[in-house]
């Protein structure tokens, strides 16, 4: 039994990554739409096609099927270990993977927007809605990890600190590209 649980684990990890791929990539991709559709309209025509095509397969032939099935892996494993749902680390866990499902959501509501040729976000915002995914996964890596040991002031700290870094990195970017258009 252990090692069935073990290969189950094993799956579900995989899907994690490459359903965190796929949350990485997407709003990347849209940063390209955002700023294709301010290009000229010559370059539109070539550019947006293609930045399209790769939104959708990324969206329907790695992301959702990588969610559902870590989605069910996950299943799986409580199914075999029920008293993993008492425990606060796994309910903490759950309540982080609800936030990223309503992540994941919101990037297909976005992305069915762009395949109608609706742009309602700008690529700062992007920039900004794109780290989402990185606290999202500090937080779920470090609860599962640390377990019990976590301290939860400390952690919540940490992800107040990792967003504040990644709030600098942003504008330490933006100015660098203001400085570098051609980059």
């Amino acid at each position: 039994m252990l090692e069935l649980y073990n290969n189950i684990k094993a799956l579900h990890l995989i899907f994690v990554i490459t359903w965190f791929a796929g949350l990485f990539y997407l709003p990347r991709l849209f940063i390209y739409i955002i700023e294709a559709k301010e290009r000229p309209e010559d370059a539109q025509k070539h550019l947006l096609p293609q930045l399209l095509l790769m939104t959708r397969r990324l969206l329907n032939i790695i992301t959702w099927p990588s969610a559902i099935l870590a989605t069910l892996f996950a299943v799986v494993l409580l199914v075999i270990n029920p008293p993993l749902l008492g425990l606060l680390w796994m309910q903490m866990k759950l309540g982080f993977v609800v936030l990223l499902w309503l992540y994941h959501l919101k990037i297909h509501k976005i992305a069915k927007a762009y395949f109608r040729g609706e742009i309602t976000h700008s690529s700062k915002f992007m920039r900004i809605f794109n780290e989402v995914a990185t606290l999202l996964l500090f937080a779920i890596i470090f609860i599962v990890i640390l377990k019990t040991s976590f301290s939860w002031i400390y952690g919540f700290i940490g992800i107040i600190l990792l967003s504040i870094l990644l709030m600098i990195g942003i504008k330490a970017y933006k100015k660098y590209r203001e400085n570098h258009p051609d980059k």
